[in-house]
């Protein structure tokens, strides 16, 4: 243990249920075990666990897989490089509206996913103004929600102007009428369209690939600097990712989301019982262990050059992709 480059660990992250391999990793000593000596901070917004990433305030976080090739491009107007060994989620997000619109727009919960966007095409051509939110502008949310709109209309989806929201604060956001429908991660969706707030329309995965998600992820500096260390910390995720999967009971896991104040509604077995088992099945869906893919950041590329007006060949756009993935034999070994 003593190998280690660096022992006390700065790890940022924000409140979503994706992010639940690392507080378990947290609540069973398993950065102990690999000789760290692990914080959690909660971010208020990707924005600043981007920054405090960036800058070295954080040494590792719970990321927005786009925001890595966004930072290799530049076009976070940052442009240190972002690099990850370790995939934490791979495409679960929702679309929700409100429910007034939800029922103006005559959609069904059966609708398919060009049925519900045609349903709200049609409502915007009829000059309705409405306002819909993604967690930021660098994220497979942002991508959902245009190529959802452009299942009925391609320059709806190119002109519409998204809102950022930090997944916490939608909720607050719908009820205040501030924004109209928002794609984010859980428990966010289910919270709000239990208190009566909003309606999921859509599911990203009947939208684009299984892509990744979030990820882990370090500047490539403090990859470069901290190898072992980041093993470890990689390791130590892994094992709680290894453990979830194989966990018959989730009792001791909805105590750690409501302790961290992911899960702040009344929910369980015996209260609003769908979708607490809704929510354990996508836990559940979390603690398969990945390697970052090549294609997903190629994916996401091609979305920056579609929606964003980024312009890359296809071979570079692979350069690109290859540098946010941490080539590491070892970690790829334990995965």
């Amino acid at each position: 243990m003593t190998m280690l480059e660096k022992h006390a660990i700065q790890l940022g992250y924000i409140p979503l249920l994706d992010c639940i391999a690392i507080l378990w990793a947290k609540h069973r000593g398993f950065f102990d075990e690999f000789g760290l000596d692990v914080t959690l901070v909660k971010e208020a917004s990707w924005a600043s666990l981007r920054d405090r990433l960036a800058f070295g305030v954080l040494d590792a976080a719970h990321c927005l897989s786009a925001m890595l090739p966004a930072a290799a491009t530049g076009t976070d107007q940052i442009g240190i490089p972002l690099q990850t060994p370790l995939v934490l989620s791979v495409n679960r997000a929702f679309i929700s509206l409100n429910q007034e619109i939800f029922f103006e727009c005559d959609i069904s919960t059966s609708d398919t996913v060009l049925t519900s966007a045609k349903k709200l095409v049609e409502y915007i051509k009829k000059d309705h103004i409405i306002h819909l939110a993604h967690v930021f502008k660098h994220s497979i949310h942002h991508y959902c929600i245009k190529e959802w709109l452009s299942l009925a209309d391609v320059e709806i989806a190119k002109n519409i102007q998204l809102m950022t929201c930090p997944p916490p604060y939608m909720i607050q956001a719908i009820q205040k009428q501030t924004i109209d429908g928002f794609c984010v991660g859980e428990p966010w969706n289910i919270q709000s369209q239990v208190q009566g707030y909003s309606q999921i329309v859509a599911q990203s995965r009947d939208i684009i690939p299984e892509v990744a998600d979030k990820v882990l992820a370090v500047t490539q500096s403090w990859a470069q600097e901290h190898p072992k260390t980041l093993m470890a910390i990689s390791q130590a995720i892994i094992k709680a990712q290894s453990e979830l999967k194989t966990l018959e009971s989730f009792t001791e896991v909805w105590q750690i989301l409501q302790k961290y104040q992911i899960i702040q509604f009344e929910c369980s077995p015996t209260v609003h019982v769908q979708a607490y088992y809704k929510l354990i099945h996508i836990i559940k869906s979390f603690s398969t262990s990945q390697a970052p893919k090549m294609d997903d950041f190629e994916w996401i590329i091609q979305q920056m050059c579609q929606w964003e007006g980024l312009s890359l060949t296809a071979q570079d756009a692979r350069a690109v992709a290859n540098t946010c993935i941490i080539d590491s034999d070892e970690t790829d070994t334990v995965i």
